[in-house]
């Protein structure tokens, strides 16, 4: 189980590695296998992770030209190697984000927490 930040630097991590394969590029070596740097623990430190992540993802974006261009498929990716497209790699990022927030919804709500979208 993950704590809260690691949940974070995870997200943060695997946006890294997508954007990367969306880019035909290498993924980041300091993304580990999605547990993101060691180096970045503190909680600056992991928000401002996410929010360079994020950065990365809107690179990818502005970088599409053709969107059924083919890239390598990403390995923690389930698209094949001839389905992978940026914008498909772009999708799936916030796909996966979209299924984190749901579980740290359920983190916040279970120590006590109202998260600040639900609060009024």
């Amino acid at each position: 189980m993950r704590t809260f930040g690691a949940q974070v630097k995870h997200l943060a991590a695997t946006n890294f590695i997508l954007s990367a394969a969306a880019l035909d590029r290498d993924p980041p070596p300091d993304a580990g296998d999605e547990a993101g740097p060691d180096s970045v623990n503190s909680k600056a430190e992991v928000l401002a992770y996410l929010k360079a992540s994020f950065g990365s993802l809107r690179e990818a974006l502005a970088a599409i030209d053709n969107p059924n261009a083919t890239v390598r498929a990403s390995p923690i990716s389930p698209l094949r190697q001839d389905t992978a497209t940026p914008g498909a790699l772009v999708v799936e990022a916030l796909i996966h984000g979209y299924d984190h927030y749901g579980q740290m919804v359920e983190y916040l709500r279970m120590n006590g927490v109202v998260p600040p979208p639900s609060r009024s």
